[in-house]
């Protein structure tokens, strides 16, 4: 499955952003999907996880009940609101897919199948 992000840019400290993810080339529905981002000399990070059908969702400690993940498999996509935004919210955040049509979707990177190419997201002070 190829997965296209966008969305990303720069925002004050407590504004909003969207993220969005276009999936194409598989059963969209087939697949767990993550966001995870990577600041800049830091190891790539899970963020947020939905399962297949959208029935479960788990997010990091970290941005807990300000970060909102959906997916719209009608439209293969699955999005990320973000809320409340930090400057150590700042990384570049990527969509991934795992192939998984039961629970949730794993935490660890490595674990993922497919990845997208990455959005900035800028969070100023």
């Amino acid at each position: 499955v190829q997965l296209q992000a966008s969305g990303g840019g720069l925002v004050q400290a407590g504004g909003s952003l969207g993220l969005s993810c276009a999936a194409s080339g598989r059963t969209f529905s087939n697949y767990a999907m993550g966001w995870f981002r990577q600041a800049p000399g830091k190891e790539r990070e899970f963020v947020a996880g939905i399962s297949w059908s959208g029935g479960s969702t788990y997010y990091a400690d970290s941005v807990k009940g300000r970060f909102t993940i959906s997916r719209d498999n009608a439209k293969n996509t699955v999005y990320l609101q973000m809320n409340s935004l930090k400057p150590e919210d700042t990384a570049v955040y990527y969509c991934a897919a795992e192939r998984r049509t039961y629970g949730l979707g794993p935490t660890e990177a490595y674990k993922y199948d497919y990845w997208g190419q990455g959005t900035q997201v800028t969070v100023s002070s």
